[in-house]
């Protein structure tokens, strides 16, 4: 039961000191979960109250089905964000519709993950590189930055996933500004970045929110035209059936994956991240995709959008001592308690105070170290970073990603098309046998003898420059070379059409007088030089474990000692 339910793998040795720490840590993370919350589903196009519904089953769902003992999950920015971009793209004519739709793309998302899960196919999240999900959240920082600007300045401001219609449509209603809104707003920022600098413990938030609601609620600001929450719905959120059509499904899909992909690369980075702190590995990848999927199906029948880890509130839950996700079950009673009694002291909250909650929130989003460290050593996957960036800031969230992962593609494509091909000579006093260029100082070089290592799996898309160098060194050796050697080290895989290219090159330079021997070769790389035929051109002879027992053997036609040779020839046809 524990394969399916990983809550029992904590629950059994839960203890009286985890208790008070689960207790503090779930209570300041619901507290602070209830503003921000409200804060994304405006983010997502859905009435505030609906980042509480959100808040509450995904929460305890996870907690059943989770790995990490810190991740804290729910309604975050990033997706709130992708949430509204892809639903804007749907012809919706009314809010009922639109809620709706979010709703069922929750559970969509929540299916793909775990059936994802199921399938064990975590990796995939490996096709989102580190370039392109940095170009992508800067990129999305700033659309939700800007998005929020229609309630800062207490406007009615088209809504756009595009950086430069924000941009515009903003400017065009600032003349239109309401100076309360924007002061309310404005004094927010400022609250919040002083008390996160004064000392991060401080709830900023919570503050904020207390301070917007009393000054609103004494001055009787909404007479001055100051927009506010307004009335929120009282009560626990209802069951609600979905109405499956095909034609809304198949609507959903791109945003759907998206979503899924994204939520559960936050998550796990987020996961990942809080293990190396605390030093405990309990996050398994596949289970952390069931979780999450789980939570987001679930949670969809409860009126739940989409959601995941928030960096955010992991980060306050492990501060405030979280110890398991038991933690998660007394911020859902936080959040549930809000929406059983306390929803009515929220009717003063001006829309300008969650405006400047997401902003600062967003602000730390944006990473300028990363592309700078790539300026450094990495300029081509500045390129992808810088290309994902102005993409989504520009074309649009779906379109940026698309393009990043298309991008990194393409360019891990290239580079393993053309590896790192070094020839190799003995350094001095030594038997290491080492890159020519970076030690020729130091480096004996034969004429008569050729050592050559590739640092790559030899395939069909690089099997061309293979050739090409190891040619195009042959023959700037001329007639006083006798001898090839492949240091095979780094070379992990072989596929069909390399082998096939690998026996012709051996051939030809068996009918010129040179000979050939391969040192180095991995076990998967010796299977399959033996059962692709590579070992008939070459002759088991020619095989060895070190490059030193090549060279000797191509010297003084030294025998391997048979440890040796049963060493250098094991492979899966001789294994028994």
């Amino acid at each position: 039961m524990r394969r399916f339910l990983p809550f029992l793998e904590w629950i059994p040795d839960y203890n009286k000191n985890w208790f008070s720490k689960d207790l503090v840590a779930g209570l300041t993370v619901g507290i602070i979960l209830i503003p921000q919350g409200m804060a994304y589903a405006m983010i997502a196009g859905l009435p505030p109250v609906y980042g509480l519904y959100a808040s509450l089953l995904p929460m305890i769902a996870y907690a059943v089905f989770g790995t990490s003992r810190q991740l804290a999950v729910g309604p975050v920015a990033m997706d709130s964000l992708l949430v509204a971009a892809g639903l804007a793209t749907l012809a919706i004519t009314s809010v009922d519709d639109y809620i709706g739709m979010a709703l069922l793309l929750a559970f969509t998302v929540g299916a793909i993950q775990l059936t994802l899960g199921l399938l064990r196919m975590g990796f995939l999240v490996n096709f989102l590189s580190k370039p392109v999900i940095s170009g992508f959240t800067s990129a999305a920082a700033l659309i939700i930055m800007f998005s929020q600007l229609k309630h800062l300045l207490g406007v009615d401001i088209t809504r756009s996933n595009r950086f430069d219609v924000l941009l515009v449509n903003a400017f065009e209603k600032m003349p239109d500004t309401n100076l309360y809104d924007f002061a309310i707003g404005l004094v927010g920022i400022v609250i919040i970045v002083a008390l996160k600098k004064i000392d991060k413990r401080i709830p900023g938030i919570l503050f904020v929110v207390i301070l917007g609601i009393l000054v609103v609620y004494l001055l009787q600001l909404p007479a001055f035209g100051v927009h506010i929450v307004g009335e929120i719905p009282t009560g626990l959120p209802s069951f609600r059936l979905h109405s499956f059509n095909v034609d809304a499904l198949l609507e959903l899909a791109p945003i759907a994956v998206t979503l899924a992909l994204i939520g559960y690369l936050e998550a796990i980075s987020i996961g990942k991240s809080l293990e190396e702190q605390t030093g405990e590995e309990t996050i398994d990848a596949n289970k952390e995709l069931i979780a999450l999927g789980s939570s987001n199906m679930l949670g969809s029948f409860f009126q739940s959008y989409v959601v995941t880890g928030s960096f955010s509130r992991s980060a306050i839950n492990a501060q405030a001592g979280a110890k398991t996700p038991m933690a998660l079950f007394f911020s859902a009673i936080v959040v549930a308690i809000t929406l059983l009694f306390l929803t009515p002291l929220f009717y003063y909250l001006p829309n300008a105070v969650l405006a400047s909650i997401i902003m600062v929130s967003v602000f730390g989003l944006i990473d300028i170290a990363y592309p700078k460290s790539l300026w450094e050593y990495r300029k081509d996957e500045l390129f992808v970073l810088v290309i994902t960036f102005l993409i989504t800031l520009f074309a649009g969230i779906s379109e940026g990603i698309l393009i990043g992962v298309l991008l990194s593609l393409l360019l891990m494509v290239y580079k393993s098309s053309k590896p790192h091909f070094a020839v190799l000579g003995r350094i001095e006093g030594s038997d290491y046998y080492k890159n020519i260029d970076r030690f020729s100082q130091n480096v004996l070089v034969r004429d008569d003898l050729l050592i050559v290592r590739f640092d790559s799996q030899l395939y069909f898309g690089n099997k061309n420059y293979f050739k090409k160098e190891l040619l195009k060194n042959v023959a700037k050796k001329g007639s006083k070379l006798k001898g090839i050697i492949l240091n095979a080290e780094a070379i992990s895989y072989i596929d069909s059409s390399a082998a096939q290219m690998l026996k012709r090159v051996i051939e030809e330079f068996h009918d010129k007088g040179l000979q050939f021997y391969i040192s180095g070769a991995t076990g998967p790389t010796r299977d399959t030089i033996f059962s692709s035929g590579i070992i008939d051109a070459l002759n088991k002879k020619c095989l060895f474990v070190q490059t030193k027992e090549a060279v000797d053997y191509f010297d003084n036609m030294t025998p391997l000692s048979i440890l040796s040779e049963k060493v250098a020839c094991q492979n899966h046809r001789n294994s028994n």
